[in-house]
């Protein structure tokens, strides 16, 4: 039973399986099963060099191009202005420059979305605008109401002769049958299947572990879509429809929204700009890895316009890259947080070196706050994160659990003038196994609308206290102690 358990975890990552094993077997017997999945691998060493030596000067572009070192100096002046004392921009930046990747992007406008009604209004506006193509990429397509109307809506587009390409996971939408995408493909839109589970399907070498996780659409090269909302009608009713109770224990779902399902809170960015053409460039990198058809005769690279006044920078990371670039920027972030740090985050497992950067941090001075789930959809997830609470709360670090919904949002702000938002999450998987994608924003007005946003969930958050949380049940600190075990699968 343990090397089938083990392989299901290793080849799959399904927190389900974990979570059965969590509830329903004996301690004992438990026990005995975590520790034949712990030694399914090793913890491998991600502690990519975080030196911070000195840079030659932040380089911003635009859309005629790089500005120059006396005009990045300008406009970064005026993205700190205001603010308190940071290291973000002569530290961090520095770093993510000498790194590489995409560049700063200045003149972009972003605007934040807050929930799945709000997003899917503003996805499907979009949509029905395109005049050349459609690009979408997503872990979880559903083949429930929601996911039948962004079929139809893109079958409509490629019936009128706008090309439309789709990429998929295969795990994540392992519920959606193929006959489902059928009508797509009839009509000629293009369908690949990230990493297909059937190995005689697969177009490059079987690395059935690896995910693309991300959740970006991109129309006509001008308008980009990045956050945490998959295509799914979880998400039809927002978060705002009453508290969120959970699962019975018998597995049915509790009172809450339409159907009994729980609300889900997460967010996500609508960007227009010059950026918009580096999330195109992550869609294509993507699609030639999973050696899809290829993708000509359409403009995939129109030429754009300053349209608003935010510094953005495109951020997609890869397995097949030497290091989850999403990570060392988020660690370098938070290396040179100086008065703040909120962090909202669906599933929150972190490794040693995150620790060691959020405890540095309080210890620095900084308010550091953690929002984190206070139900997930993973048993396993939820009891490995709590795990780590006790740690953090003596270091001084601030945690919220979110109560009134299913959070699974997963964004940053330092400093009140470096925001992040995208598909990644805060675990082993997001940084070694998935690919992943952010936005990062540069500026106090954004900060300002993230800070907002921050303040407004932690009215349905309660505040976990170093003292009560020392007086949790030992029932509590088994589950959280055996989850632990896990969290290199989790």
């Amino acid at each position: 039973m343990g090397i089938g358990v083990c392989l299901a975890a290793l080849q799959f990552g399904k927190r389900e399986i974990m979570d059965r094993v969590l509830n329903r077997f004996a301690p004992g017997l438990a026990v005995l099963a975590i520790l034949l999945l712990a030694n399914c691998g090793s913890l491998p060493r991600i502690n990519p060099d975080m030196a911070m030596r000195p840079s030659r000067p932040i380089r911003i572009e635009n859309a005629r191009g790089p500005l120059s070192n006396q005009q990045s100096k300008a406009l970064l002046s005026v993205l700190k202005r205001g603010a308190d004392d940071t290291n973000i921009f002569n530290r961090h930046l520095a770093l993510m420059e000498e790194i590489g990747g995409s560049p700063l992007m200045a003149g972009n406008k972003v605007e934040l979305l807050v929930d799945g009604p709000q997003t899917y209004d503003s996805m499907f506006a979009a949509i029905n605008t395109a005049k050349d193509h459609i690009n979408m990429e997503t872990f979880i397509l559903e083949p429930d109401e929601i996911g039948q109307r962004f079929v139809a809506a893109l079958l409509q587009k490629q019936r009128q002769g706008i090309k439309v390409n789709l990429i998929y996971d295969s795990v994540g939408s392992a519920k959606t049958p193929k006959k489902f995408f059928q009508p797509l493909v009839d009509a000629g839109t293009n369908v690949l299947e990230y990493n297909p589970i059937n190995p005689l399907q697969a177009r490059k070498g079987w690395e059935l572990n690896e995910r693309d996780h991300r959740k970006l659409l991109v129309v006509d090269g001008k308008i980009a879509y990045v956050g945490g909302i998959n295509i799914s009608s979880v998400y039809s009713s927002g978060s705002q429809g009453g508290s969120f109770a959970g699962r019975s224990k018998k597995g049915k779902p509790s009172a809450g929204n339409k159907g009994g399902e729980p609300s889900w809170r997460d967010t996500h960015l609508r960007m227009e700009g010059p950026v918009v053409a580096d999330f195109q460039r992550l869609f294509m990198a993507t699609w030639k890895k999973q050696k899809g058809d290829a993708l000509n005769g359409r403009h995939y690279y129109p030429q754009l316009t300053s349209v608003g006044r935010e510094v953005v920078q495109a951020i997609g990371s890869s397995p097949d890259d030497p290091f989850s670039l999403i990570y060392v920027t988020l660690i370098s972030a938070i290396n040179s947080a100086e008065s703040q740090v909120c962090i909202t985050n669906a599933y929150f497992i972190p490794d040693p070196q995150m620790l060691t950067a959020l405890k540095d941090a309080v210890a620095r001075g900084a308010d550091v706050r953690l929002l984190l789930p206070g139900k997930s959809d993973s048993d396993m997830v939820f009891y490995a994160s709590r795990s780590f609470y006790h740690e953090l709360l003596s270091a001084g670090v601030r945690i919220y659990e979110h109560e009134d919904a299913l959070l699974h949002a997963k964004t940053a702000m330092i400093d009140g003038v470096w925001s992040t938002v995208g598909s990644t999450n805060l675990d082993w998987r997001s940084f070694l196994n998935n690919q992943e994608i952010n936005a990062v924003m540069l500026g106090q007005d954004f900060g300002d609308k993230m800070q907002a946003m921050f303040e407004k969930d932690l009215e349905s958050a309660k505040a976990i206290t170093l003292q009560d949380w020392k007086k949790r049940s030992l029932l509590l600190r088994f589950k959280e102690a055996a989850a632990r075990l896990w969290m290199r699968w989790l």
